[in-house]
Order: structure tokens, then sequence, then C-alpha cells
């Protein structure tokens, strides 16, 4: 038996009309072939990636017989693609040829992709199938199996085009949820979704996409869902529930979306028949290109600017990090590759502050203007406006700190998992230690907290001196908040600020983190740059610029309203409505939060 048979076994919902029961739906003229209407061709091939390691895939193309190769074709991508090229099910080649005859939807190449399967090591042995391991997950990785691979390889033969606008994607049950991230992750790859009865229940985290819908920025993406009202109901959830859940986010972050419930289970049959309306909903302004969600009520907006996206104003290094700025609109940043500091201006220009420095750690600013450095060799070092240079602290390996309006440097130690403070004349005091993982840190407006993020070091304990729980860290994807005493020592320490984790991330990392004059925190993080309400609750997230993890962030620009941010090898920036707050200027009492 074929390695896709096995595998689409486990996919039974693809097997059309399998509910009793329930409304017959049936298929439309589209998906039958019709007298004079030109028909493609289809040829199966087998794939072994890199990605999904171990792993064979047997995936079919569907060519239009309008096919140019002169022109670049749209794509569309079906997951269980066994299920869609068929003739007994979908019949996806059929409603092709008659939809592109039509002119109701462009020059269209179909890939079909079964799920992998790790052929077995010995005879009697299980196969491994990777379904559920490709479809059910959040995260970029089946995007990047596609991008990276069977797009790549199919382009080759064919003229695809690289633009996401000209890209749709379609799956069903799992390969629904499958569909839906992939344009998610990448909506500049995939622009367009068919989601059939679509699992987004907790198989592997799926059912936090509602959620994530309402308080991400907005991504020009364009979602036809489907699904039954006797959808299934298991241990992971309902999918009727799960599906209307979706629906209602989409529309309450005023995505370009349709919804289309009928009474079946989970099967394919209503999605079969929608196949061809889908289609042409899909498709039905192509060129013109997927508009980004405005005017939206997500609390990410009142950020946000409309029209204002990254750019990059400094790029091309070998790496960018440690972002901090000096209030007058410049922000410095460090590209240890080079050993350099440099300094990106009010108006947007990079220019080099210092040559040939040590690997740093950490960039802060002081209330007279000196520019603070943590270097990896276990040194702060101050250095004036005027060009003095001056050690504060060594004999510590600091990993991030700043400094208050009175000139006091908080600091992270990550190897003992101490909290530090120093004073500028040198003295030092010990405020928390065996503080697993400890990292970044960020005073709020009034100086009044501070907040500490953590990395998840193997089986560390989130604790500090007895001030936190004891709870294994890589669980609690969470920010400590300190309060700050009259003495500047720390007390009464809680996780509090509760971040959303990547898939597949074991750990979170609060790389970086900036406050806003209402007492507001952005954090970096794989996700994106996390927006929490001073009640610790992620009320939204910015997107990644370029799809590359945030490291840094900092608030600059002449007016203090310029998001910084640096990711990969660039600096990035990013106007808003917000202003920000820096630590060594005077305190900022903010408005109380919403409880």
């Amino acid at each position: 038996m074929r390695l896709w048979t096995l595998a689409l076994a486990c996919c039974a919902l693809l097997s059309v009309g399998a509910v009793a029961k329930a409304e017959e739906y049936k298929l439309t003229a589209d998906s039958f072939r019709q007298e004079g209407v030109p028909q493609g061709s289809v040829t199966s091939f087998k794939w072994k990636g890199k990605i999904y390691p171990g792993t064979e895939q047997d995936y079919w193309i569907y060519v239009p017989k309008q096919y140019d190769a002169s022109k670049p074709a749209c794509v569309m991508v079906f997951l269980d693609g066994g299920g869609f090229v068929s003739e007994g099910g979908f019949r996806a080649p059929t409603v092709f040829d008659n939809l592109i005859a039509k002119g109701q939807m462009p020059v269209t190449i179909g890939v079909f992709v079964n799920p992998g399967v790790v052929p077995p090591s010995r005879q009697g042995a299980l196969p491994r199938y990777n379904r559920s391991l490709e479809y059910d997950g959040l995260g970029d990785r089946y995007a990047k199996f596609l991008m990276e691979e069977i797009l790549p390889e199919v382009g080759k033969k064919y003229n695809l085009t690289k633009d996401g606008n000209g890209r749709a994607i379609c799956g069903a049950s799992s390969g629904g949820i499958c569909a839906f991230t992939a344009a998610w992750e990448r909506p500049d790859q995939f622009s367009k979704v068919f989601s059939m009865i679509g699992s987004f229940t907790n198989l592997r985290g799926s059912q936090d996409y509602p959620s994530l819908i309402r308080k991400m920025e907005p991504k020009p993406i364009r979602v036809y869902l489907q699904e039954g009202s006797n959808d299934q109901d298991i241990y992971s959830g309902s999918w009727y529930i799960s599906n209307l859940d979706m629906m209602w986010a989409l529309r309450y972050a005023r995505y370009d979306y349709k919804w289309t419930l009928g009474d079946r289970g989970h099967d394919g049959q209503q999605g079969a028949m929608l196949l061809p309306e889908a289609l042409r909903w899909l498709w039905r302004d192509y060129p013109s290109p997927i508009k980004t969600p405005v005017n939206t009520p997500q609390p990410i907006m009142n950020v946000l600017k409309d029209g204002e996206a990254w750019q990059t104003v400094a790029g091309d290094y070998q790496s960018a990090n440690a972002l901090a700025s000096d209030g007058k609109g410049d922000v410095y940043f460090a590209d240890n590759a080079t050993h350099r500091i440099l300094k990106v201006s009010a108006e947007g220009s990079p220019s080099v502050v210092r040559e040939s420095v040590g690997e740093v750690n950490a960039l802060a600013v002081a209330p007279d203007g000196a520019l603070l450095v943590a270097y990896a060799d276990k040194r702060v070092v101050s250095y004036s406006t005027n060009g003095r240079e001056r050690v504060v602290v060594k004999g510590i390996p600091v990993r991030d700190l700043t400094v208050n309006s009175k000139g006091e440097i908080y600091a992270t130690e990550t190897l003992g998992g101490n909290i530090w403070l120093f004073t500028e004349s040198g003295k030092k005091k010990l405020l928390d230690s065996g503080v697993a993982g400890v990292n970044r840190l960020v005073l709020t407006p009034d100086q009044s907290l501070l907040i500490v993020g953590q990395t998840a070091l193997g089986g560390g304990a989130y604790r500090g001196k007895g001030s936190v729980p004891s709870v294994a860290l890589s669980q609690i994807p969470m920010l400590t908040s300190y309060q700050i005493q009259a003495d500047s020592s720390l007390a009464y320490a809680q996780p509090y600020f509760d971040l959303s984790m990547p898939h597949e991330q074991g750990k979170h990392e609060a790389a970086g983190m900036a406050v806003d004059t209402k007492g507001w925190l952005y954090v970096t993080s794989n996700t994106g740059v996390q927006y929490c309400d001073q009640a610790g609750r992620v009320n939204g997230i910015i997107a990644n610029p370029d799809f590359k993890p945030t490291t840094s962030v900092a608030f600059g620009g002449a007016k203090l309203d310029t998001l910084f941010a640096t990711a990969g090898n660039r600096v990035y920036r990013r106007r808003t409505q917000a202003k920000g707050a820096l630590p060594f200027q005077a305190p900022i009492t903010p408005p109380p939060p919403r409880l």
C-alpha cells in the first residue's frame, strides 16, 4: 500500500458523505467535466524532505491547459492532497478546469501534498505518521516546508508567481487549521485560505487562534470557513464551537472572511460542494491585493498608526542588539560581530560611536547622558558625553542593566541568577539571588516596579529568595514584577506578566523590554512585540519585522513616539501613537489600570 494511502487512512473525513442523518450536499455542475472545457494535466511525484527529517511525501501537480510558461502562474496548495486531487472526492482539478475556463479564477497551478510518513526501520514495525505533527500545531514550520522545499521543487518545472497575493491554500480538518497557520505565519506567501471543518481545538495548541486573531496586528489574508453543526466533540474540544470562535474573532478584527455553516458532521460533503463557490470568492478580485484590516477595535490599534509599518534604518550588520535611547531621539545599539557600538539619530541615519570594543551584553543611558556598557568580560563601563571612560563595576558578568532617575543601576546576572543594585560610585548590593535564567529588566514609568524577564534553563526553578513559588520555569511564560522600596531594595516579587508562548518553543525569553508613559509594557519575542497592560495581560501583539524574532526594543525619535527594534542583522523603526518613558528621566505616574 502506498504511503499516502496509509496516511489518509487516518483522515476519514475526506470520504465524502461519511455521516448519516444530515442533509445531503450535492456537487454542482462546476465539479463535473463540461463539454468543450480544456482539461489540465495531473502528474504525481514523491519527495524526501529535510525540514521533517526522514519523511516521504506523495504530491501531485495540476497544470491547467491555459498555462503559459512565459507568464507566472498563480498557485494553490491543498493539504491531504490525495483526497482533493482524485475524481471521487473533491474533484479539485475538474473544478479548476471549469472555473479557469469561465475566467472565475486565474490560471492556477494546483499543488496537492500529502502528509509525511517516516517508513519503518524494520519489517513488522509501523511507519511514523507525521500528519498531526505537520498540521495541528502552531508555528511556521509547515509554511517553511512549502516555501523552502515543495514550491521551489515545483518551480523548477513551472513558472510560479512569488507574490503571495497569487497564492492560496486549502485543507480540511487538521489540514484546515494547517492551511490557516501557513497564511497566518506567512501572509506574504499565502493570502487566501479555504478551511473546511478546521481542527481549531486543543490538539496541539490551535485553540489559541481566536485569541491571537483578536490581539495580533491585522494581517492581509482572506479566509473562507466551512463548518457543520454536527461536527465532532471530543477530548480536545468541540469543532463547531471552535470554528464559531474563529468566525467571531475574524469578524471582531475586521478580516475579509466568509462563514458557511451546514448540519453535517466531520466529513467533506459540504466542503466538496462549496469548493467552486469558495474558489470564486477567494479569487474574486484578483489581481487586486488582499487588504490589511483597518479601523479595528483591537487594543493594539491604540498603539499602531494606519499606514505605518516597520522600516529598516540600519541594516546588513552581522548582528544588532542591545538598544538604548538617550532621550534626544538617538538610539544606540551594538554590533558584536564587528565590535562596534553605533547610534541611529532621530533623523534615522546610523553612525559609529565606538570601535574595537569588547562583546556587549547591554547598553543604558545615565541621567547625565553617559552611555553605560555591560561587557561580557565582567565590566560595566561609563562613557561620558565629554569622552571620559570609567569602569563602574568589574568582576560581575552583567546581562542587562537599567538606570533610574537617581543614577542607580539595576542589573541582572544570568549565571548566578542574581539581581544587583550598583551606584555610580561603584557600591554594589545583591537584591535577589537564585532567580533561574534571570535576563532582561525594565522600570515602570513611575519607577515603583522593576520588571524582570527570565530564560528557561533546563529544569531550573522560577523562584528567587523565597519570594516566588517554586514552579518549573518552562511551564510558566511570565515576567516577574518586583516592588521597589524606599531604599531601592526589592520586595513582593510575583510572576506577573503572562506572555503568549510560541508553539514548539518550550521556553519564553523576554529578549527586550520597553514601557510607555501610560505604563504599558512592550516585550520582544518570537511571537512578536507583545503589548501588556499594567495588570499583566497581553492585550496586543505587533508583528515582527520581516518575520524575524525581535531581540531588543526601545522608544526613540525626537518625540519618543517611534518604536525601535532589532531583529537579525538589522535595526527597524515604526512610528506609533504611544510615547516612550525612559528610566533615567523623572518618574511619570501613569493612569491606573483597568482591572
